[in-house]
């Protein structure tokens, strides 16, 4: 029961600090918006995390392939 309770407060302690911390703007996120720059920066983040989610669906195909194979 204790450690529930203290989970739970380091939860809500984390939450209000990083809800504090959103508020304050980053002026190298600006310039890039202004720019154009960032739209490069997401698509290569969205590319990435793509080739990552293809790579993985086809590994565990390939895995449950060997397990099928070993039964």
């Amino acid at each position: 029961m204790k450690n529930w309770k203290l989970n739970s407060v380091a939860l809500l302690l984390f939450l209000l600090g990083h809800g504090a911390n959103a508020q304050q703007e980053v002026p190298m996120a600006d310039g890039m918006r202004a720019e154009g720059k960032i739209y490069v920066i997401v698509a290569i983040v969205l590319i990435i995390l793509t080739g990552l989610v293809v790579y993985l669906f086809t590994l565990d195909r390939k895995v449950k392939h060997l397990e099928n194979r070993l039964k």
